[in-house]
């Protein structure tokens, strides 16, 4: 699967204005010099509590999957006492994302500019980013010209994620950052209450951070130029098209999915907000879409969906959407914590369901069974991770429950047998390895 970017952007001419869609991604990379040319130094306020209110007036909502109020976390952290840090969240988990890593590549600095900000709105004495890619060279060089240039009011520390679905989980990176695995806890209290160290703990993804970088130069009434009226701005999206190619695009929340995904004939399925995500079937998507389907979770939630951290998958034609959504619930049942019984007992169960279910015959049970599990499992978790993959699999159920039939009866509609969805290595990378 090949993986090419759109990121179009003002020409250099624009610098220091406000930039049209996308926001976000320069043209190619830059280093601080071009940074500086197009936005100018990072615009401190002095005064903590000026950010947070333009932040609450943007109407800004974390870009790592939840859709939090920004401004709410922030204000937490801004009231608490004594010492306090802020991290930047890159670490990715999701398989599909590349939203984040092509960020950090491409404009290091409005994410560390961002990440100054919050730790001046909060009162923030430490700063961590927290990297599935750990140190990479831009990053470090945008580190260097900073320090050089003095810009930075708080050092920053990096941190490498481990490749697990569940690192990115707010918990586990502060378990992670304090030296220790990275794994969720239960909760209360929050992270923002009692974080790293004992300390209130700000986590905002590097995107969100990016966006703050923008507000604090542009305001709230400029974030809310594109977007809706409750979900104002845009957001980075990973889309993977039918034909396998693979790229990040901006685009503002409430653009009509049918332009980003594939819906003709040569695509199956689509999948929206990724591997905790929702399957929707093509021709009813289709067909919403001329009418009301469009990416911002007002819309999405009427359909059991949500945008989630940004993936759009437009599954071919000839590929197995029951193999597919196998390969995903296989990987996510062996990426949880095993620290409560639904992700202990209870996924493990609907993974080797669905796998009999994807394979050339099956037990007639098997489907209710996967469905009862389901119903036990939803809930119960000390995190999301079994709610995300129970809306997974409940979706692929009745988007594919034509392809069950078929493989009930030792059939199967595919004519290609290779993988879409993209997992890490060590998973399986055909429908025979399932069957």
């Amino acid at each position: 699967m090949t993986t090419t970017t759109v990121n179009e952007t003002a020409s250099a001419g624009a610098a220091r204005q406000a930039p049209v869609l996308p926001r976000l991604l320069p043209a190619a990379p830059e280093d601080l010099r071009h940074h500086l040319a197009r936005y100018g130094p990072t615009p401190y306020r002095g005064q903590a509590g000026q950010l947070i209110s333009d932040i609450e007036t943007s109407g800004l909502t974390g870009r790592g999957g939840a859709a939090f109020p920004v401004y709410r976390k922030l204000a937490i952290v801004a009231r608490a006492r004594g010492r306090k840090v802020v991290v930047a969240n890159g670490a990715e988990s999701e398989p599909a994302s590349r939203k984040d890593e092509l960020l950090l590549r491409a404009a290091p600095n409005l994410v560390l500019d961002g990440l100054q900000l919050a730790a001046e709105a909060t009162g923030a004495t430490e700063a961590h980013l927290y990297t599935h890619y750990g140190p990479t060279p831009e990053i470090l060089r945008a580190l260097a010209e900073r320090a050089a240039a003095s810009l930075d009011m708080v050092d920053v520390t990096i941190t490498r994620a481990p490749p697990r679905f569940l690192a990115g989980q707010e918990s586990a990176l502060v378990n992670r950052l304090g030296g220790g695995p990275a794994l969720p806890t239960f909760q209360p209290p929050r992270v923002t209450e009692r974080g790293l160290g004992g300390a209130p703990t700000l986590v905002q993804n590097v995107e969100t951070l990016a966006h703050i970088a923008l507000i604090a130069r542009y305001g709230p009434r400029w974030f809310r130029a594109v977007g809706t009226s409750a979900e104002p701005g845009s957001m980075l999206t990973t889309v993977y098209q039918p034909d396998g190619r693979c790229r990040v695009v901006e685009t503002e929340i409430g653009a009509p999915l049918r332009t980003l995904l594939s819906s003709g004939p040569e695509t199956r399925a689509w999948l929206v907000g990724g591997y905790h995500g929702t399957w929707l079937p093509v021709p009813q998507a289709a067909a919403l879409t001329l009418e009301a389907l469009t990416l911002d979770n007002g819309t999405l939630k009427k359909y059991g969906a949500a945008a989630g951290a940004g993936v759009l998958a437009a599954l071919p034609s000839d590929r197995c959407g029951l193999t597919e959504a196998a390969r995903v619930v296989g990987y996510l049942a062996a990426e949880s914590a095993g620290q409560c019984g639904p992700c202990l007992n209870g996924l493990p169960r609907i993974a080797a369901g669905l796998a009999e279910l994807a394979g050339p015959g099956h037990r007639r049970q098997t489907r209710a069974d996967v469905e009862r599990w389901a119903g036990l499992v939803e809930g119960r978790g000390a995190c999301n991770h079994p709610d995300g993959t129970v809306r997974f699999v409940r979706s692929a159920l009745l988007v594919f429950a034509p392809e069950i039939s078929l493989h009930a009866r030792g059939q199967c509609s595919a004519t290609n047998r290779r993988p879409f969805l993209p997992l890490p290595d060590g998973f399986p990378t055909s429908e025979e390895d399932w069957t």
